[in-house]
Order: C-alpha cells, then sequence, then structure tokens
C-alpha cells in the first residue's frame, strides 16, 4: 500500500466509516461527528478528498452517496507507524521502542504481553 496521508479530521471521517463496517451516506457520518460542529459541505469536502486519495469509494443508490473504506483501519495503522518509523526514527524499530517505553509507565500486564509478542517474533 502507498503511504496515504490522511488528515486529522479526515481520520475522524475514516474512523465513524470503519466502525460502521457497512456503506454509511454523509447524513450517517454527519450524526456520528455532530459534536464537531461540522456543516454537511465540510463534510462532503472530506469525503470527496478520502475518495480522491483512495481511501474511500463512493456508490450512488438513489440520491445518495454510500461510503466504503478501500483500506482497513489496520492497514492504515501499520503504514503510517511504518512512515514514521521512517521519518523520525531512520527506519530504527528498536529506537522508535526505546522512544515509546522511556516515558510510560508500564504495568506487569503490559510487560507479559509485550514479552508475548516478541517471544511469538523468535
Amino acid at each position: 500500500m502507498k503511504n496515504m496521508n490522511i488528515g486529522d479530521a479526515e481520520l475522524e471521517i475514516m474512523k465513524v466509516i470503519w466502525k460502521a463496517n457497512e456503506p454509511v451516506t454523509s447524513l450517517d457520518i454527519g450524526k456520528e461527528v455532530e459534536d464537531k460542529g461540522w456543516k454537511k459541505t465540510t463534510i462532503a469536502t472530506f469525503l470527496t478528498r478520502l475518495v480522491e486519495k483512495g481511501a474511500l469509494s463512493a456508490e450512488k443508490n438513489g440520491k445518495l452517496y454510500y461510503y466504503s473504506p478501500l483500506i482497513s483501519e489496520k492497514e492504515y495503522r501499520k503504514s503510517r507507524t511504518k512512515n514514521l518509523i521512517k521519518t523520525l526514527y531512520n527506519g530504527s524499530v528498536r529506537d522508535f521502542a526505546v522512544a515509546l517505553f522511556e516515558e510510560q509507565k508500564l504495568t506487569d500486564k503490559d510487560i507479559a504481553e509485550l514479552r508475548a509478542i516478541f517471544e511469538d517474533k523468535e
């Protein structure tokens, strides 16, 4: 997958669509992001951009467009994480992990879960 640059506001739209697990209309999305105070035209602009970027498909059914993701949330996270490691840590997963865990307080449960992940990778 190519490195898709989705802005923060567009990501909010994508989260609504991923959560829905079915094609949704801009009206459905508007209800879910009501707290943002976005106008219908703003949501329409985000949807248009996401379709142009290849993140969404838009299918017209009657008067409404139904939007579906062309990239899964997991794929997107993986792509963004790879890009972050490449850009900020010169591709070093080790340096990324050190930075991530240096400032975090890990519980014994967190450590056990991480250990299990590392053991599974060996």
